[in-house]
């Protein structure tokens, strides 16, 4: 793609309305620009990440189990009234009324919405589990929509339900979403650390949410030090085997948020050494509540004895867009953003210094086109910039690689190369370097 037709309306200052690290870079590298107070459009740079992040995601709910479905952003106040949740809910719930005065709502969250498809068509124990998940825009108007995608009134979210007989087969279902989530963010180059949670307004006795660590963290966390050291991708998993023994590598160790930390607990269970505080970002937030909404809207299934036996369910979300702000929180640098390789927008930024010059222009495209051939996405700068413009621009926006094409180096038959979240620089030949990214 070359940059002289690519929509990136990056800015040089920082904007006055951004406060944290991530809402100005991604004001200030064009990836989003806000259309309301906590609601943003998504910029070609900016989508191009979204849809990387969404389809880690897809991938590792298709790999748990989880079969992927789509429901409406608009859902009837009634399924919300079965459930007692319409009222209960509070004014984050945007409430609106079509032409022929049914009270309807812009959907915070799904669970009466899939528990009413649940129940209209399963009807035996031995059409469960189900479990279903679906990527779908999500509105809550927060009174104070702040720290842009971090903390947003409309996001995109990925929420999963699964439907079991009992508690034991439901906590089959729980642990494979547990697992899912810590391949999931381990593959967007995060480390998340899983801690015991509240379930606030969607209920339950079992939960947790997974937390990343950033200086610039919402929250203040509290675990042992040996979480951080975990690899969550080490491990061959088999989604039908008993998860119960890699969870609890986990969940064995102390792991609370502020709300849930206990401060002689943390001080009985953990050594003054291996204590670790710090700030945390929520990416991702798991509960099991039991019968809770299929008992109150009457999702039954005709047991093994022949009684009906109300559904034990769970629901399971994950931030897609918020993902993206919290990548940012967590890789950067002065300079602008530093993407993980599986999520950025572009895997290799080309930067041809002397745009107009035959032998830059040539060796540039020529780079470019091998790229494409081996599969490389590639960002080209052919634009008419100074070096340090195109530099700073390069860094700004974070690709993992970048390959500095100039007739200094050319006249020594070297191209330079850049590691971005290193800064390492290294020079070598064209055909080196094509080696180098596409081997």
């Amino acid at each position: 793609m070359r940059l002289s037709s690519f929509y990136l309306p990056t800015l040089k200052e920082d904007p006055a309305e951004a406060q944290i690290v991530s809402h100005r870079l991604m004001l200030r590298s064009g990836l989003i620009r806000q259309s309301s107070a906590g609601i943003y459009s998504w910029l070609p740079m900016g989508f191009r990440v979204l849809q990387k992040i969404e389809q880690i995601v897809r991938e590792e709910q298709d790999a748990a189990g989880f079969q992927e479905m789509l429901m409406p952003t608009i859902q009837p106040a009634d399924l919300w009234r079965e459930s007692g949740r319409y009222e209960d809910y509070g004014r984050e719930m945007l409430r609106i009324t079509d032409r022929h005065d049914r009270d309807m709502l812009y959907g915070p969250t799904n669970e009466e919405q899939i528990t009413d498809i649940i129940r209209k068509s399963v009807r035996s124990y031995k059409n469960l589990p189900v479990l279903l998940y679906h990527i779908q825009w999500k509105f809550r108007d927060e009174v104070r929509p702040r720290f842009g995608v971090m903390r947003s009134r409309e996001f995109l979210m990925k929420d999963a339900y699964s439907f079991d007989l009992d508690y034991e087969s439901a906590r089959r279902s729980y642990n494979k979403m547990f697992v899912a989530y810590l391949r999931t963010f381990a593959r967007l180059g995060l480390k998340a650390i899983p801690m015991a949670a509240d379930t606030g307004p969607i209920g339950g006795d079992l939960s947790h949410e997974f937390i990343i660590l950033a200086k610039t963290g919402e929250s203040e966390v509290h675990c042992h030090r040996a979480l951080i050291e975990l690899d969550a991708l080490k491990a061959n998993v088999d989604y039908q085997s008993d998860l119960t023994e890699l969870i609890a590598q986990w969940t064995s160790e102390y792991a609370a948020t502020d709300e849930k930390h206990d401060v002689a607990e943390f001080e009985a269970r953990v050594g003054a050494d291996d204590r670790l505080t710090a700030r945390g970002i929520e990416v991702g937030h798991i509960f099991f509540f039991g019968d809770k909404y299929s008992k109150a809207m009457g999702a039954v299934v005709n047991g093994p004895d022949g009684n009906d036996i109300a559904l034990q369910m769970g629901s399971y979300g994950v931030g897609v867009s918020r993902l993206m702000g919290a990548i940012i929180e967590a890789s950067h640098d002065d300079d602008g953003i530093i993407w993980p390789a599986a999520v950025a927008p572009f895997d290799v930024g080309v930067l041809n210094l002397k745009v107009g010059d035959d032998k830059c222009d040539k060796v540039a495209e020529d780079f470019c086109a091998s790229l494409k051939i081996a599969g490389v996405d590639a960002l080209y700068d052919d634009t008419g910039d100074r070096a340090g413009a195109k530099f700073a621009n390069m860094d700004l926006i974070g690709l993992p690689k970048q390959v500095v094409i100039g007739p200094r180096g050319l006249k020594n038959g070297v191209v330079e190369m850049k590691d971005r979240a290193t800064g390492k620089r290294f020079e070598l030949s064209p055909e080196s370097a094509l080696s180098y990214l596409t081997g």
